[in-house]
């Protein structure tokens, strides 16, 4: 690794200070996480399986909302754009948007498709099994043709867009051929988390954002060294045509590289990775990195340090879904001794 960027840690705090003006578009999967948390002390008597006794139930925005819970957290305004079932999970969700201050003026209620549901059952820290109810296959063109709509009378109110896509459908060809212009037109910065195989269709965006196992499947390139990641990023770099490519890699870190030719790697903060309930540490990445951009933050690596910084608070401890404004500065105090000086050229 190259030698050291110098990070001024006062003013990524400065930047941290300014979320709370930042507008943000969140369109995507949204879905509802549930998590059914108990005691195991016995096997059942029926199959070789635990009983959870002490039974408790928790709802929390997931998928493409969990974004926006991010957002929410950190102080920014989030208007919401989707679609969910017309049915109770539905309802739900929403509600749980609206106590958060989300904008749901734009989210459909569809009468053919029911709300995606994730239910993890936890017996005190482990998680014993996820229930997923969920319909796959491409949005209704009537939804979609809904949602660009929205996405018209909206764009002059935000100040960046964040696509959050969990490969439930919403997400299509046409939604991103009206979408991506749209957002060039009124010069908004998009940042886009694909989780799909259509990953290429993402051209024209401002960063794309993707872990390393998906990038290698994407490319067709292993992971061997440094160079097969560098090879990995410069290949969707190229071929998405967009501005910036990031990847991120576990404990490793991420790894950055711009459209200037520039590839830049910032160090994981996390030693060690707890969480068990459902948090997305891509979730938290692109989150961090969108509200920057809608604070007025045009540095990208300034953008992806404050976003790493928040994903190893996230991952490095127990049960917490999102990151409060306070803590991320915490963390930020504690790294203003040189240990950002590792932040360097791949």
């Amino acid at each position: 690794m190259a030698e050291g960027i110098e990070v001024n840690i006062d003013e990524l705090k400065g930047i941290v200070d300014q979320f709370d003006k930042a507008h943000v578009l969140v369109i995507g999967d949204f879905m509802l996480d549930k998590f059914v948390q108990g005691t195991v002390s016995r096997l059942s008597p029926e199959a070789p399986v635990p009983v959870l006794d002490d039974i408790s139930e928790i709802f929390r925005p997931g998928g493409a909302a969990n974004a926006i819970s991010n957002i929410i957290a950190l102080g920014g305004n989030v208007v919401a754009v989707g679609v969910v079932g017309d049915d109770l999970d539905g309802r739900k969700l929403i509600e749980l948007l609206k106590q958060d201050g989300v904008d749901t003026e734009c989210i459909v209620k569809s009468r053919k498709r029911y709300t995606t549901v994730k239910t993890r059952i936890i017996a005190e820290q482990q998680q014993i099994v996820r229930i997923d109810k969920e319909k796959r296959g491409a949005m209704e063109y009537e939804y979609t043709k809904i949602i660009l709509e929205f996405l018209n009378e909206k764009i002059k109110e935000v100040d960046a867009i964040l696509i959050s896509d969990y490969d439930k459908g919403l997400v299509t060809n046409t939604l991103l051929d009206g979408l991506i212009p749209l957002a060039r037109k009124f010069d908004k910065p998009v940042v886009a988390h694909p989780k799909v195989m259509h990953f290429l269709d993402y051209k024209g965006v401002t960063l794309v954002n993707s872990n390393l196992e998906r990038a290698s499947l994407v490319t067709g390139i292993r992971q061997i060294n440094e160079t097969s990641i560098r090879n990995m990023g410069q290949w969707l770099l190229t071929q998405l045509e967009c501005e910036y490519m990031l990847i991120t890699r576990s404990d490793e870190g991420m790894s950055l590289f711009a459209k200037s030719g520039s590839v830049t790697h910032i160090p994981a903060i996390a030693k060690r990775i707890h969480n068990v309930t459902g948090v997305s540490a891509g979730d938290t990445v692109t989150s961090l990195i969108t509200l920057s951009l809608a604070s007025g933050v045009t540095d990208m690596t300034t953008s992806a340090i404050l976003a790493n910084t928040a994903a190893g608070i996230l991952v490095g401890r127990l049960g917490s879904a999102t990151l409060k404004r306070d803590e991320l500065k915490r963390q930020l105090n504690i790294l203003k001794g040189g240990q950002l000086a590792f932040v360097g050229s791949l």
